[in-house]
């Protein structure tokens, strides 16, 4: 398959995750050997950044990228797309550190990928995708968010917010990514946007969702807000060119 798509990069953006990241890292390096990993800690306050390090001293598939400070999710995987695209590697993808994201569910992204697909999105609510341990409130929040991005933007997808996914590196440089200013789940929507509109492949897969079970969740007031603002700002905004399409 590496023959097909290229070097595997997978990113994953860290604040304050010491105590997830050796076990999602072990994990990793077993589902997809010949993948490597990009650890993006944003000087997490519990030492995330140090046990990063050594991992990284023990492993040659395993780098880190140093930020000053916790500026976001967005901000994180940009900063990892570019390293990886300077780099060159050729499939870049996204994964939580907290295990929500199964490594092992990895490969059938890659296939997608390999079948054709130009961004493949791990999908909790495709049928075969399930969330483990999550409460009503916060499924609701997920499947209403998702309905209402279909609604507002028309993009042909179930999961738009979906943080778990892999994107050809031609896909990142095609959509660009100079002036992606979402952050939260809401970036997650804008770069499936971008890709619908400009005429790309997306594939959705099936994955299991299980919450974290160490940590806190990232997921606050603020960044369900983003995303309702900006949905609607993008919604309205391309209106006039869905209602052309349509008559």
């Amino acid at each position: 398959m590496e023959r097909m798509l290229g070097r595997v990069l997978v990113i994953v953006p860290t604040y304050n995750e010491r105590e997830n990241l050796p076990m999602i890292t072990e994990r990793l390096r077993k589902a997809v050997p010949k993948a490597h990993l990009l650890i993006a800690d944003d000087n997490s306050p519990d030492g995330t950044g140090a046990v990063a390090d050594e991992l990284a001293a023990d492993d040659d598939h395993i780098h880190v990228l140093h930020r000053p400070g916790k500026q976001g999710l967005g901000a994180a995987y940009i900063a990892g797309f570019r390293w990886g695209l300077k780099e060159d590697f050729g499939v870049l993808v996204e994964m939580d550190a907290d295990g929500s994201h199964q490594p092992e569910e990895l490969p059938k992204l890659l296939e997608a990928l390999a079948d054709g697909a130009d961004l493949v999105i791990g999908s909790r609510w495709v049928p075969g995708g399930k969330v483990v341990n999550w409460p009503a409130s916060r499924e609701f929040l997920s499947r209403g968010a998702n309905v209402y991005t279909r609604m507002m933007l028309g993009v042909p997808v179930r999961d738009a917010t979906a943080g778990f996914r892999a994107y050809r590196a031609a896909t990142l440089e095609k959509i660009g990514l100079d002036d992606v200013e979402s952050q939260g789940y809401c970036f997650q929507v804008d770069l499936t946007l971008r890709t619908v509109r400009d005429g790309l492949r997306v594939a959705e897969v099936p994955i299991t969702f299980v919450d974290r079970t160490i940590g806190t969740s990232k997921m606050n007031r603020g960044i369900v807000a983003e995303a309702l603002w900006r949905v609607t700002t993008w919604g309205v905004s391309g209106l006039p060119r869905r209602l052309r399409r349509r008559y």
